[in-house]
């Protein structure tokens, strides 16, 4: 005998009323989650995308005491000064370089600390340690870059005080071009590291305890634990952090650049960002400046797609 065909009932498709209905039964249900986000959706709607708005006097020759619907419309001409400007080669080579030491140098180092306090025993000691490592975080640029300059000096610093000692000639770190990246990689890795090492820790702490006792049992070292459990656990963690840094490639930081900029290291310390601050509030450029910005953000978000879709066809999460 023949089985009997099943069809199945389609379900009806709901209406728009119902769709808005089901929408405000889950608001309803979930309300103090919206709650809670409620205060970061306003920060970026209030500080990020009304501001947008002003991106428009990239396109014209904005006047203050006009405004932006009094402003003569220009199109992309700030764009072709941009680009055609003798210094933009250098300022997008000088930023990319940068970027690409914070890359290579700066962001493995969290990891690795990260990795180097989660095989300290003593929770006491390893709670003292990053303490101690977090510190710098709550330190403004101002204060870093000033204790850089007392220890840098060669008006008393301790640095050249030692080379001195030692029968070493001295070294103007501050004003010599071949030590303003050193000097900065040096800086984002003694501020930055020890906070950047929060979100690894926590990862790390989510891996299953049953994986090492495991591994344990089948003779594998302290090293190997790491290589082969640790490491792959927090993977996707590294690689969404690394997709976002990807977005800042030209967004390095104003504060931190400009106090360490000066005319002798110009030709390799200028960076979009102290050009914008020079164009656009000491020269008056507003409608340019405003144009290198659009350009920088235009960049960050063509990378963190590509990036974000290169990391998914590898089988990673993305951001998104």
């Amino acid at each position: 005998m023949d089985n009997p065909i099943v069809v199945e009932k389609k379900k009806p498709m709901q209406t728009k009323p119902e769709k808005r209905n089901e929408l405000w039964r889950k608001i309803v249900k979930n309300k103090w989650i919206y709650l809670m986000i409620a205060p970061g959706i306003l920060y970026f709607f209030i500080y990020k995308y009304i501001p947008m708005y002003g991106l428009v006097i990239s396109f014209q020759d904005y006047k203050p005491y006009l405004g932006i619907s009094g402003s003569e419309w220009v199109g992309f001409e700030h764009f072709r000064r941009l680009f055609a400007d003798p210094d933009f080669w250098m300022i997008f080579r000088n930023t990319l370089m940068l970027f690409v030491l914070q890359v290579l140098i700066a962001f493995p180092v969290p990891i690795i600390l990260a990795l180097m306090l989660n095989e300290l025993r003593s929770r006491w000691y390893m709670r003292s340690i990053q303490t101690l490592i977090y510190i710098p975080h709550f330190m403004s640029w101002v204060v870093i870059v000033s204790i850089s300059y007392v220890m840098l000096t060669l008006d008393g610093g301790i640095i050249n005080s030692i080379l001195r000692a030692l029968q070493f000639d001295q070294v103007n770190f501050l004003l010599n071009p071949d030590w303003f990246r050193p000097m900065y990689i040096i800086q984002i890795i003694w501020r930055e590291a020890g906070w950047g090492t929060i979100i690894f820790i926590a990862a790390i702490a989510s891996v299953d305890p049953q994986l090492y006792e495991a591994a344990k049992m089948d003779g594998a070292s302290r090293l190997r634990q790491m290589w082969h459990i640790t490491i792959p656990a927090i993977r996707s963690v590294i690689i969404v952090l690394l997709i976002l840094k990807i977005g800042d490639v030209l967004e390095l930081g104003f504060e931190h650049v400009y106090l360490l900029l000066n005319a002798s290291n110009r030709e390799v310390a200028e960076i979009f960002d102290t050009y914008v601050y020079t164009a656009g509030l000491r020269q008056g450029q507003f409608s340019y400046s405003t144009a290198v910005g659009f350009f920088k953000g235009f960049v960050g978000l063509i990378l963190v797609v590509g990036a974000n879709w290169l990391a998914k066809k590898y089988g990673e999460e993305g951001v998104y």
